[in-house]
């Protein structure tokens, strides 16, 4: 696995989710890009209960990605993170009376890859509630897993097919320590897509109080 980021991708002025992600393939295949299938990342959120009172309730977040269809990721808001295999979810059922899910807020991002040169390039719609809520870019640049030694190509190859909307460096890879050996690995990616996905969850949320 090499440096990867995941980002959001607004939608294009005037046009649907379905018809900005069209465009976004459309620029991949004009820079010759060429699509390898599909892709899924999806989250499911629990509370821990039996939580101390007055105090926060702590929320669990169980992420697979198609990538890795042999294990699944547990991120605990604030920390730490333990990677799984895939009887994970069997597990949560029966730890029921400690981590109840909280329902409604399945999260699941699906779409379509691409191979460019060395680039991996995944375009995703991301969905709450069966309803589409945004669109996600992810590239991984493979040959490589230091994030400051390719952070400027990446975002060179996104401007290409992203235009202004080009990110600034990921947050998980800033907080890396400088001028050690602190590779890229599948917990940074799945962070960033959590990070997105808790993003327009409150975005949605925004939106329903406005109304």
């Amino acid at each position: 696995m090499g440096v990867t980021c995941v980002c959001q991708v607004p939608v294009a002025e005037g046009k649907s989710v379905q018809q900005t992600v069209d465009i976004l393939h459309k620029k991949l295949e004009q820079l010759a890009a060429v699509k390898q299938g599909s892709f899924c990342v999806d989250c499911e959120t629990y509370h821990a209960t039996g939580n101390v009172s007055g105090q926060p309730t702590k929320l669990l977040y169980v992420m697979h990605n198609s990538e890795t269809p042999l294990s699944c990721m547990a991120l605990f808001e604030g920390g730490p993170c333990v990677i799984a295999d895939a009887n994970f979810d069997v597990l949560m059922v029966k730890l029921k009376s400690h981590f109840q899910n909280a329902k409604g807020h399945k999260v699941e991002c699906r779409g379509s890859r691409y191979r460019y040169c060395d680039f991996l390039i995944k375009v995703g719609t991301v969905t709450m509630s069966s309803s589409a809520r945004g669109i996600s870019v992810e590239v991984e640049y493979c040959p490589c897993v230091v994030p400051g030694d390719c952070w400027n190509l990446i975002r060179e190859f996104m401007a290409s097919f992203l235009g202004s909307s080009v990110p600034e460096l990921p947050s998980v890879f800033a907080a890396k320590p400088e001028g050690l050996f602190a590779p890229a690995d599948c917990v940074d990616t799945m962070t960033q897509y959590l990070e997105l996905f808790n993003k327009l969850r409150k975005m949605q949320i925004q939106g329903s109080n406005v109304r």
